[in-house]
């Protein structure tokens, strides 16, 4: 099972737990986006062949579960989702440390789809002083260049990163290294829960190769045009 290549940067995420709900979404916006993010609400509700029932085997898929445990248990669960599911891409956290980023990594690349191993650095609902708490004595941008940096070094093909970390990864890891980025709120909408933002256009001109986009999509009367008006934003 190979899925298409994504054909331009806008990842929708439709996280919901009304199965007819999303499938209704998918169906209005899949022939527009980029590909469609499923994370973990969505996993929960209705498993793998919930995830095959709204997005086929050809819409491109960013399957967002942030595995995180010991190697082993996350090497099977990759290859699991990979045999199952076959996404183009997946996350795990970066935090979970190098071996089990390895075995991520290696585990992937059993596959002749191998999807992209994508590690989570810092979560974009979180800032200094969340971090902080958790006993990180460090900012989020450093921490974000640290754990992306431990990503590299193990076999990721990129990271998880919020807009405000786009321009210094960029820099820092090069051309190849793919940089997925959440926190994306067009012009004038609501930021909700994420405190590291900017717009598609920013994020896309600092050099971020996919934008995830979900409630300025999702959650609208009419999600295609929000799409379209995202795209258009875009030049």
């Amino acid at each position: 099972m190979i899925r298409n290549i994504p054909k331009n940067p806008v990842l929708a995420a439709i996280d919901k737990d009304n199965l007819d709900e999303a499938d209704s979404i998918v169906s209005a916006i899949k022939a527009s986006v980029g590909g469609i993010k499923l994370g973990k609400e969505f996993f929960t509700s209705f498993g793998p062949q919930g995830i095959l029932k709204i997005a086929g085997t050809d819409t491109p898929l960013f399957l967002d579960l942030k595995f995180h445990d010991i190697p082993n248990t996350v090497a099977g669960a990759v290859r699991s989702a990979s045999k199952v599911i076959a996404p183009n891409m997946m996350t795990i956290h970066a935090s979970g440390g190098p071996a089990m980023i390895r075995a991520a990594a290696d585990a992937a690349a059993e596959f002749d789809h191998s999807p992209w191993i994508l590690a989570v650095t810092v979560l974009t609902s979180m800032d200094d002083a969340d971090l902080a708490a958790t006993g990180v004595n460090s900012t989020a941008s450093d921490q974000v260049l640290r754990l992306a940096d431990l990503a590299q070094k193990n076999g990721a093909d990129g990271v998880i990163c919020s807009p405000l970390e786009i321009k210094t990864l960029r820099a820092e890891f090069g051309p190849d290294f793919k940089l997925v980025v959440p926190g994306i709120r067009p012009a004038g909408s609501d930021h909700g829960d994420q405190k590291r933002v900017k717009t598609p256009a920013e994020a896309l001109m600092d050099g971020a190769d996919y934008l995830v986009i979900g409630r300025p999509i999702s959650a609208l009367a009419n999600p295609a045009a929000s799409v379209t008006e995202i795209l258009e934003s875009l030049g």
